[in-house]
């Protein structure tokens, strides 16, 4: 009866470390530590941005955007967010908005078309987390497009992109 008892206890705990593992490692931690993003996809009128590897969608987050979303960024204080190809390029860790990563806006023909209007083109957008006064909102923030032309998630979420999205990663920005 005690050998039956003690396989019991071992089956159970097996079944419990089992459990655990499945439900607090994978796939977030593992995820973490093992993919690596090859290109940043954000689609500006769905409030979406997808994180792929080799083609295939590793995460999505909905996000909000520049005060004034439809169209391209074209001069500084539009509070447009940008549209096309750029790099993810940089980090702030001293960032106001918990963390940050630099989109390398503006690129040669940003600058040409600015220059062509007589504007400055503008620049410092990144995708970043919430102020610590807002941080407390979470997804909330989503609920409307409150940014000066950069992409915003909440600050568990800008840390996974953080672990996630290496720089020099290409991101697409799409109307």
């Amino acid at each position: 009866m005690r050998l039956w008892q003690n396989k019991l206890r071992l089956v159970s705990l097996i079944i419990l470390i089992v459990f655990w593992a499945h439900n607090f490692l994978w796939p977030e931690k593992v995820l973490a530590t093992f993919a690596q993003v090859d290109k940043v996809v954000v689609i500006k009128s769905k409030r979406l941005m997808i994180l792929l590897q080799n083609g295939e969608i590793l995460k999505t987050y909905r996000i909000a955007l520049g005060k004034q979303p439809v169209g391209h960024k074209t001069r500084e204080g539009d509070q447009k967010t940008p549209e096309g190809s750029y790099i993810l390029n940089s980090r702030n860790v001293k960032s106001k908005y918990h963390l940050s990563i630099t989109i390398s806006y503006p690129n040669e023909s940003d600058i040409l078309k600015a220059q062509e209007q007589g504007v400055s083109p503008g620049g410092s957008i990144m995708i970043h987390g919430l102020p610590e006064d807002l941080e407390s909102l979470g997804k909330l923030h989503r609920t409307l497009d409150w940014t000066n032309g950069c992409i915003a998630v909440t600050n568990s979420e800008i840390e996974e992109i953080w672990q996630l999205v290496p720089d020099g990663t290409q991101i697409e920005i799409k109307p």
